[in-house]
């Protein structure tokens, strides 16, 4: 039985920090003009795909390392210097004497979101003949992208530009495979699987509007935990808005909630 301690935050943290490593690798491929870079620092990772990107943060702050000034200062310079606001997510398992110092240097919270987590087992679900979960072909990565775009955007349209280039470098980055789910053969949701260090990170689902409530999101969840058992992984990972739907289909699928991360922004 794994428990929701610090070894556990370790492993979680540092899987979806690596996957915004690579976000930014994959993005510095497909664009070098494009700036996007990362540090490791104390332990964490600070990660810069843009000014108004949400992979720009950094993960695993005071998780690995104790939280001094000097670190702080040198991720805090690393977006400054590019324009970016300076975004931490920080678990609570990383202690009170992180969140003190943070509050000495005028930074307040501005998101919560729930970790989930279980441990990655074969799945015995018998999958249901009218859906199709496989993983793209390279030339599919924009039949991939605007289907996961089109999920994403529904309720907020005015993304729909941002979704769409995030969704280009998702799939074009290493370590992470792309599924789609289909019935009779046309596409209606995506998703993403990201493993490290035998962590799956599970992400980047949606659905899109005319097909939801089918059972491609059940049936994308279980093939993806079948491929990460496949592939070695132990234990599998989620986030997700508290109370949110995500999070409820999330629980219903056997995850847990390791702990609820803060999300801290300095204020000028």
């Amino acid at each position: 039985m794994m428990f929701a301690d610090l070894a556990l935050a370790k492993r979680l943290e540092r899987a979806e920090g690596q996957s915004c490593v690579e976000f930014a690798e994959a993005q510095r491929r497909l664009n070098p003009k494009s700036g996007a870079d990362w540090i490791e620092c104390g332990g964490a990772y600070a990660v810069f795909s843009g000014v108004d990107s949400p992979i720009t943060q950094s993960f695993g702050l005071g998780i690995f390392e104790e939280l001094c000034p000097a670190s702080l200062d040198t991720i805090e310079r690393f977006f400054l210097d590019r324009g970016a606001p300076v975004l931490h997510e920080v678990s609570p398992l990383a202690g009170v004497a992180p969140l003190d110092l943070l509050c000495r240097r005028k930074y307040r919270p501005i998101e919560i979101s729930s970790v989930l987590y279980q441990s990655v087992a074969p799945c015995d679900v018998k999958p249901d003949s009218r859906i199709c979960v496989r993983i793209i072909k390279p030339e599919e990565a924009q039949i991939w992208t605007e289907i996961s775009a089109r999920g994403w955007a529904h309720e907020h349209p005015e993304l729909l530009d941002t979704i769409l280039q995030l969704g280009a470098i998702i799939s074009a980055r290493q370590q992470s495979t792309c599924f789609l789910a289909e019935i009779a053969r046309k596409p209606g949701a995506a998703g993403v699987l990201s493993m490290h260090d035998k962590v799956a990170l599970f992400a980047g689902a949606s659905t899109v509007p005319e097909m939801r409530r089918r059972g491609l999101q059940a049936a994308l969840l279980e093939e993806r935990m079948r491929y990460a058992f496949d592939h070695g992984c132990d234990l599998a990972m989620m986030v997700a808005v508290p109370g949110s739907e995500s999070q409820r289909n999330a629980e219903r699928n056997g995850f847990r909630i390791a702990y609820t991360r803060t999300k801290w922004r300095l204020c000028s």
